[in-house]
Formats: structure tokens, sequence, C-alpha cells
């Protein structure tokens, strides 16, 4: 079997049971578990080309496989979420490692015993981890705040430099702030872990999917009662009924081809954007990627390296680390943070979560609370930060509860 991709012109909404949209990590499990446990007849719906969301991958013109949409690096600590992915997917054993280009010097992030050792020299290093042990203990992470919050000056002094060079301009790009608009709760939380583990991540389970995520989604889509139809976006297809003619009105129903649908709605994309943007964008940055192959094995030392001091891109990516192949070349990816301005040409990737901004998107959830049959779920549709891994457990989660509910 295979995936059943449909037209939409072609398709009976009475036919169906339930309806998501969007065709990433939340549609695509919610549809799997709403077919396969509960038996139910699924559509799915998707504005791209293509299914597997922002994880899309594939083979490029060297034979490399690579991240379309940026590098999605698998990592959980809920071994319920990876023994589910498993299912679908062989791992591999892939740690990520990312490294921090300082002048020219490459050291790991997070900064740690190594970083300290390359950024004050052995002797001065030794000096230092060894109070940051006697002070906080050893094998753990400690932020800026806690370093500053020090009286000695060489513990503020490790605060200082990696503020200044880990954390300040290559967050000015990542969100196009300057050093007064930086949030101090994200000042805080940045880490100095005191250990020799250079990963990038800690999490009890790793890895990459053997044969790439667009092989893993369409495992996960390879049922019979699940129809995707590609090139399909909401706004298009969705008749909104409101309650009133008030700006503010909530919905009534949701027609689809001109019949109310009332089984469950599962959708999974920028909630602002399905009401065509009445109260006004939410705001969001985006990403641009430039891929370049180059006629070499290996480019970078590790599998990211971010530019926190220099360049106008923040990392480059070298797929070959995270999926390694025998090609003689090798594939890497500068990507540039951005405003986000077009909704027809740019991907919204992360809120920009203030008080403000939430606000405003519960402005937008409000017009939704009324219609029970509705149920917004991810990044875009609550406009939060999630991993991958969260956004697995929390799709099986309600597929569990429409289920009970059923």
């Amino acid at each position: 079997m295979a995936v059943h991709y449909a037209q939409f012109k072609d398709i009976d909404i009475t036919a169906y049971d339930v309806l998501v949209v969007g065709c990433g990590f939340a549609g695509a499990v919610v549809a799997r578990q709403m077919a396969q446990q509960g038996e139910k007849n699924v559509l799915i719906i998707e504005k791209r080309a293509q299914i597997a969301g922002n994880m899309y991958d594939e083979v490029d013109d060297a034979g490399i496989l690579i991240h379309k949409y940026g590098p999605h690096i698998f990592h959980t600590k809920e071994g319920r979420v990876f023994q589910y992915l498993r299912f679908f997917s062989g791992f591999t054993a892939y740690q990520h490692r990312v490294q921090a280009d300082i002048h020219g010097t490459y050291m790991p992030v997070p900064f740690n015993k190594t970083s300290m050792e390359i950024a004050f020299g052995e002797e001065k290093a030794a000096r230092l981890i060894d109070k940051l042990v006697e002070t906080f203990g050893d094998e753990c992470k400690v932020t800026i705040t806690q370093l500053r919050a020090q009286d000695d000056p060489e513990l503020k002094e490790i605060a200082d430099y990696v503020y200044n060079n880990v954390f300040l301009y290559y967050t000015q790009k990542q969100w196009g702030l300057t050093p007064d608009e930086v949030d101090p709760s994200v000042v805080a939380r940045v880490p100095v872990h005191i250990s020799r583990d250079d990963r990038y991540f800690q999490d009890d389970f790793q890895g990459m999917p053997a044969q790439g995520y667009t092989k893993l989604f369409e495992n996960l889509l390879d049922d019979e009662h699940i129809t995707v139809c590609l090139n399909t976006d909401a706004e298009s297809v969705f008749d909104l009924v409101f309650q009133g003619p008030e700006e503010d009105a909530q919905l009534k129903e949701i027609r689809v081809k001109d019949v109310p649908f009332t089984g469950p709605i599962v959708y999974t994309g920028p909630l602002d954007e399905l009401f065509l943007s009445r109260f006004g964008r939410l705001p969001y940055r985006s990403l641009n990627f430039e891929f370049e192959t180059l006629d070499q094995d290996h480019f970078l030392p590790c599998g990211t390296v971010n530019y926190t001091v220099s360049e106008d891109y923040t990392r480059i990516t070298e797929f070959k680390y995270l999926n390694p192949c025998n090609s003689p070349k090798t594939t890497i990816m500068r990507e540039y943070s951005c405003s986000y301005e077009d909704p027809t040409k740019q991907t919204p990737y992360y809120a920009i979560i203030n008080d403000e901004n939430n606000a405003h998107y519960q402005r937008y959830l409000r017009l939704t609370q009324s219609l029970p049959n509705f149920y917004p779920l991810g990044r875009l549709a609550e406009y939060r930060y999630y991993n991958m891994d969260v956004i697995v457990s929390r799709a099986l989660d309600l597929s569990a509860e429409l289920l009970k509910e059923d």
C-alpha cells in the first residue's frame, strides 16, 4: 500500500468522519490514530505540494538527503513518543553536535568545560571549572543569571563571555532585535553546561529516521482510511459561518462543499490566516535557506555551526553528518532569519511570544471556542513553540480524547 492521494474536487465530504488541516506531525499522527484505532475515515488537506510539513526531506542531485525547511533533529525524553515513531521508521543513533564560530575559532555549544578551555586557555579554565563544580556541582547546567548573581568576579566573567560571544549577536539576528529589546527572561535561560558532554541534546532518545522524515510520513499515512489532498488550503475550501455580523462573532459552523462538517476538525495551520487576518496578522519570524553543494567530503567539523559573532546568516548545517552517505560531495545550508511579511511566499516558523501577541492570538482563538468540534493543535494553531516530540505527544493525547468521546 501507499499514501492515498486525491484531488479535492473529487472528494465527497460526506464520506469522512474527521477532517485534518495540515500534514506535519500534528495532523499526520491524529489522522493515523483516528484511522487505525477508531476506524474513522480521515481527510487531510495540505496546502503544500508534499506531505511531512517542515520535516519534508529529499535526496538532492549529489545523492545527499537534505531537509528543505531547515534541519530537524529528533530527540525526546518521552519513551512512548520514540517507540511510537519507531513503529513507522527505524532510527539511526545520530547524536547532534553544534559548535560556535567565535572569531574563527570553533567551540562547543552549549558552552561547556571544553569551550572554557578553548576560550580561556587550559590553566585559567581549570580554575574556573573547579569554581563552577564547587559552587554548583558537576554535570549540571547553570544560567547566565545564576553566574552573575555570584560574588566571585571570575564566575561573572564566564557569564559575560557567553552573553557577548555566544548569545547576543546570534539572538539579534534570529529575532531581529536590538540588545535592549532582548527579553531578560530569555537571557536568564542561556546555559553553561558543567560537563564534557558536547552533545547539543542530552535527551534519552535521539536519532534520525533511517530513510528520512518523508519516508516516515509515508508509512504513517499508509492506511486505507486516510486520504490526502495536496495543494489545498483551508481558507479556500472552508465556508465559515458566524453567529452574527460582528467582527468578534464566534463561529457557528464550518461548511465544506456546502455541507456542515460536524465531525472533529483538527486544525494545525496559522489561526489568523484561517480568518483572513481580520484582526491583523500574528507576528512570526521566518527563514530563508541557501543550499550549496561542494566538491569535497566535508565542510564543517560537525552537523551545525552557529555564527554567533559574525556573518549575516545564523548557522550552517551540513547534511552528510545527519544522514551519512557515500557521495564524494557535500551539501550545506546557510540559514537566514527574517521577518514574516508575505504568507503567499514565506513560511511562519517562530511565533514572537509576548503579552501583546498572546492577547492578539487569544482574540482569534475566541472565535473558535463556541464550535465544539474544532481543535487547534500545534505550533501555528496554538501560537507556541513546540519541539517535534511534544507535538507527537499532544497529537496522541488529543486522539485518545477524541476516541474516548466517540
